[in-house]
């Protein structure tokens, strides 16, 4: 019987891992340096390397079936996708994650929000939001290798009017945004993005001119006027010994370029006239009441 030539089978073995490493490391870069157990089979690493990795410190797990690479930072990115890719098959990102995700917002949440399947149960991890939902496709998005909500129902699941004004200017347009409000009425929120789609729909103006009104009765000011005309122009409020000017805006998607420039050249001659002007725009008006007084205050104690 002829003997079989083993002479080779190391040197295949290093070719093997060679191509073993490098795939690991596509996918490492790729992904933020995380990866799925799923992920070390199909790249050949068997149960006693992948032991061997996290015995060393070289990798870490990070949940269920998902390991970290040392190497890599523990980025804001990093975490999303070991939380998402924890929760299993069909898991995405959602709300403010998903927000992040697609660029609607600068910074990542300290929490993650992630939504699984009602049919399936996850351990709630530290740091993670677990919600179970069934989602139609035409609702989530793979941005980037991570399988998130689409913008529509990002914008409407964060329920932020700041967010909702950003993505207006750039990424949806308020129909999408309301026929994606009629297929999801019963999820927790729905009321209140139905009040910032009907702000948003009516550009704010009136409504955010109705708080600023109601913000300076509740905090007990006096001696202010509504609709103050000087300078050809009808001011929003003013206090009139003290000349001081509160004007107010909508939602910026609303204002195009000639508004806004009608708008600066507005505040210039009022400035010019002696007016001192403070702005406030729906969205302060509606978050930041207790700041929009304070500014009021410190207006009307200035020297002068």
């Amino acid at each position: 019987m002829a003997r079989r030539n083993t002479r080779n089978r190391p040197e295949r073995r290093r070719v093997y891992q060679h191509v073993h490493n490098t795939k690991v490391s596509r996918i490492l870069a790729r992904q933020d340096g995380v990866i799925s157990l799923p992920q070390t089979r199909d790249c050949g690493i068997s149960q006693d390397i992948l032991q061997r990795k996290v015995s060393s410190g070289e990798w870490q797990r990070k949940g269920p079936a998902v390991y970290r690479d040392t190497s890599h930072a523990w980025s804001d990115a990093a975490k999303l996708r070991a939380a998402v890719m924890s929760a299993g098959k069909d898991a995405c990102a959602y709300g403010r994650s998903a927000a992040w995700w697609h660029g609607l917002t600068d910074s990542a949440p300290a929490t993650q929000f992630v939504t699984i399947p009602k049919k399936r149960y996850l351990a709630r991890a530290d740091g993670t939001k677990v919600r179970s939902r069934d989602l139609p496709a035409r609702d989530l998005k793979t941005v980037r290798g991570l399988r998130v909500t689409a913008v529509p129902l990002t914008v409407l699941e964060s329920n932020d009017s700041v967010l909702m004004d950003r993505a207006l200017q750039t990424r949806v347009t308020l129909p999408i945004l309301h026929a994606t409000h009629a297929r999801h009425l019963d999820r927790a929120g729905a009321k209140q993005t139905a009040r910032l789609l009907t702000s948003a729909g009516e550009g704010g103006r009136s409504e955010a001119e109705r708080m600023l009104h109601r913000i300076l009765r509740n905090e007990g000011f006096t001696g202010w006027r509504a609709q103050y005309e000087t300078c050809g122009f009808a001011l929003d409020a003013v206090f009139e010994r003290q000349r001081v000017c509160l004007e107010v805006d909508g939602w910026r998607w609303h204002k195009d370029a000639h508004r806004n420039s009608h708008d600066l050249k507005r505040q210039n001659i009022l400035v010019n006239a002696g007016w001192h002007v403070l702005r406030f725009d729906w969205h302060r008006l509606d978050r930041d009441p207790a700041g929009v007084t304070s500014d009021v205050r410190q207006a009307l104690e200035r020297p002068r």
